[in-house]
């Protein structure tokens, strides 16, 4: 039997070897060579071993060449390297770290294996991201010495290390493996033992809803992840990423997620069942949601799927103004960037005080971008000229286009579009920014529903490149012809869908949001430790707690709601806790508390 870890002193991590020397095992192997570990690279054939090294040498040398490395310490790093093709060779490391396949059996082998292998104090570390640590452990002869130790790729740049303990792993393991990690320059988090742990808990049920979405054909895969990249910040698309991360993997980590939580969100979508077993793995196939050039490559290259450039579309309605209804901030944005555009803007408000105050605002935008030497001031001038303030919506008689952005009142919205039917000439364009109630239900307030559609702008318009344009049944060819090239000339990225719950951003988003207040309620992991792990593993902007103060608890609430009502999945279900929160008048940065206390203005 092993010594007890705490009887034992813990020489410090010095040598460590590496089994799996694919992307992951050689990124790792990098990182600890160039932190001055000694690395044992372990694989079973020796075209696998020279490929990494050869892959090793190359990464070196990127970072000699970017200043990040001196050619001494290169060579250095190099030479604390060495490679072998049996596990024996891991007879003196310090750490044992397995990046092999995702496969228990693979995996429980390999750990058998070391038992006779490795001295009594060796720690050994699974780079798991669904599997079961405590099975592992459990099945080893040193339960106490096993762990998981799980980075993000590429391992060299990403900050992010999940350190993983069962019941069963002894403190003063834990301990030598996130001093460890602090010493690579790594974040260390650490959490306990469930399928997908932190980050990819969170990431990879938003994934498996991407690929849902794209099953159902509710949005182009184009369209699913610009709408992401732009409208969230992320750095990849849903689909570009499972690609990466290989659609297999996914589907691996996705079933082991719905084994333990029986939550539909996890259940892997039939695309991720479908693809994997045709061979269509990804990036490393050629071939996954997207063609690429080659197996292995980044580079995406057209396929059948991909839209032709400049294919004949139905001719739009000319629009020479453009009416925007309401006062408030997401209005005044609204305004400006049609303005900018040169359009002709009537800014209408309930009174004319209000449109005068809303033009006020757009006028401090339009001084502060002068200030950045974004504009000149003759161009701010002009800009603003355009605008026309109103206190009556009978101001739109003549617009070409009119774009509401009043509150998120179904029946206000509802009025609203009543009223514009009154006003607007035959053949305007009527569009609502709403960004969760039904756009038909605005239609059908009118006598005109072929010419309503939503133009679901992102906050704050004049910065947010994205706009989801929203058809319902109704809607007429021209129309969406004519919101599409408007949103051409006003220099945004529009990407189409159809008229439900969410659209494509919050319908991945806030089931996200939704599954991190969980986490914390179920006291698996904090609110800085999971914004943590989404910023510095996921590459998000902000981390949900962050943004869901940002965006408002209440507004969080009403969309997860809406969502939930829209399409029956328990899953959907709001966290008690945001309930609770709102309840309490607890919804943000607006109130001073949210999730976090904020100081007062």
């Amino acid at each position: 039997m092993a010594t007890p870890l705490s009887d034992t002193p813990l020489s410090p991590l010095k040598t460590i070897a590496v089994i799996g020397l694919g992307t992951m095992g050689t990124g790792i192997t990098e990182v600890l060579a160039r932190a001055g570990r000694e690395v044992i690279g372990i694989d079973i054939g020796e075209a696998q071993t020279a490929k990494a090294l050869a892959a090793l040498e190359a990464a070196t040398a990127r970072a000699v060449e970017r200043g990040r490395l001196t050619e001494e310490e290169r060579a250095g790093a190099l030479a604390r390297v060495r490679t072998a093709t049996d596990l024996a060779a891991a007879a003196d490391a310090d750490l044992v770290i397995e990046v092999v396949p995702e496969s228990y059996e693979i995996k429980h082998q390999i750990f058998r294996e070391l038992d006779g292998i490795v001295r009594p104090e060796t720690i050994l570390a699974t780079g798991t991201n669904a599997l079961s640590v405590t099975r592992l452990a459990a099945d080893s002869a040193r339960p106490e010495r096993v762990l998981g130790l799980h980075f993000f790729n590429p391992a060299p740049a990403m900050k992010l290390v999940e350190v993983v303990s069962s019941v069963l792993t002894a403190p003063g393991a834990v301990a030598a493996v996130t001093d460890l990690a602090i010493e690579l320059g790594k974040e260390p988090v650490a959490v306990g033992d469930r399928p997908g742990f932190v980050a990819d808990g969170l990431l990879f049920g938003y994934l498996n809803q991407a690929a849902a979405m794209y099953e159902a054909r509710y949005a182009s895969r184009e369209d699913i992840d610009a709408a992401m990249r732009l409208g969230c910040g992320l750095p990849m698309g849903p689909l570009a990423l499972l690609d990466l991360i290989g659609v297999d993997t996914a589907r691996t980590v996705l079933e082991a997620m719905y084994a333990e939580s029986r939550d539909r969100l996890h259940a892997p979508a039939p695309v991720l069942k479908q693809l994997s077993e045709a061979g269509l793995t990804g990036r490393k196939a050629g071939r996954g949601f997207y063609t690429y050039e080659a197996p292995g490559s980044g580079t995406v290259v057209p396929d059948a799927l991909t839209p032709a450039e400049g294919a004949a579309a139905a001719a739009g309605r000319e629009v020479r103004s453009v009416g925007v209804a309401g006062s408030g901030t997401m209005a005044s944005g609204i305004a400006e960037v049609f303005a900018k555009a040169g359009y002709e803007v009537v800014l209408a408000a309930r009174s004319e005080e209000k449109a005068q105050t809303a033009k006020a605002r757009i006028g401090k935008s339009l001084a502060r971008s002068v200030d950045k030497g974004r504009l000149t001031a003759e161009a701010a001038a002009q800009i603003l000229d355009r605008i026309a303030p109103a206190g009556s919506y009978d101001a739109f008689a003549d617009v070409d286009l009119a774009v509401e952005a009043v509150a998120e009142d179904l029946e206000v919205k509802r009025q609203l579009f009543a009223t514009l039917d009154k006003v607007c000439k035959p053949g305007a364009v009527l569009a609502t920014t709403t960004s969760s109630l039904p756009v038909v239900a605005c239609a059908r307030a009118t006598s005109r529903p072929q010419d309503v559609i939503g133009m679901h702008f992102f906050n704050p318009a004049p910065a947010m490149k994205l706009v989801e344009v929203v058809r319902t049944v109704l809607t007429a060819d021209d129309v969406h012809a004519t919101v599409r090239e408007v949103c051409g000339r006003i220099r945004k990225h529009a990407v189409d869908c159809g008229d439900r719950a969410g659209f494509i951003v919050n319908a991945l988003l806030f089931p996200y949001l939704n599954n991190a207040i969980k986490m914390v309620q179920e006291h698996y992991a904090s609110l800085d430790e999971i914004d943590a792990a989404m910023k510095l593993g996921g590459g998000y902007p902000m981390g949900p707690f962050e943004l869901l103060d940002v965006v408002g608890l209440d507004v969080s609430l009403a969309i997860e709601k809406v969502l939930h009502r829209e399409f029956r999945d328990p899953g959907l279900a709001p966290a008690p806790l945001l309930e609770h929160l709102v309840a309490a008048g607890c919804l943000g940065r607006k109130t001073g508390r949210g999730f976090r206390e904020y100081a007062r203005r």
